[in-house]
């Protein structure tokens, strides 16, 4: 009797496990962060106000290279955009977001999105004016 109510307790935390592991894995495939910026910033065809905001990778069985940037309740899409991968030697533990040379006066164009603890980024392609 005392081995069967291990094996159910075994069981039952198993199963307990496996409920909450794919919420787990979720966040980190589309590498969901939350970015808050005290100046507007540009991304390729938008302009962002100064404020907070959800960056993910769009669930796309196609590509990981699609970006998508929401407020953040995400109730409202500002952008979906193609980016190519970007290559760091040292990852960190905190996201990066690398800005492109501007001139004075020019909101910051975001560059570049490293997600904690991954070697590749996002690179925002501009096309050419």
């Amino acid at each position: 009797m005392k081995h069967l109510k291990t094996v159910i307790c075994i069981f039952a935390l198993a199963c307990l496990g496996s409920t909450f592991l794919p919420q787990a894995m979720a966040g980190e495939w589309n590498e969901k962060t939350i970015m808050t910026f005290n100046e507007p910033v540009e991304l390729p065809g938008v302009t962002l106000p100064a404020r907070s905001y959800v960056f993910e990778l769009a669930d796309s069985s196609s590509d990981q290279d699609i970006v998508q940037v929401f407020n953040e309740d995400e109730s409202h899409l500002y952008a979906t955009i193609l980016t190519i991968p970007a290559y760091r030697m040292k990852p960190t533990d905190k996201s990066v977001v690398t800005f492109r040379e501007r001139r004075a006066g020019s909101p910051e164009a975001i560059k570049v999105w490293f997600y904690p603890g991954k070697h590749y980024g996002e690179e925002f392609v501009c096309p050419k004016a």
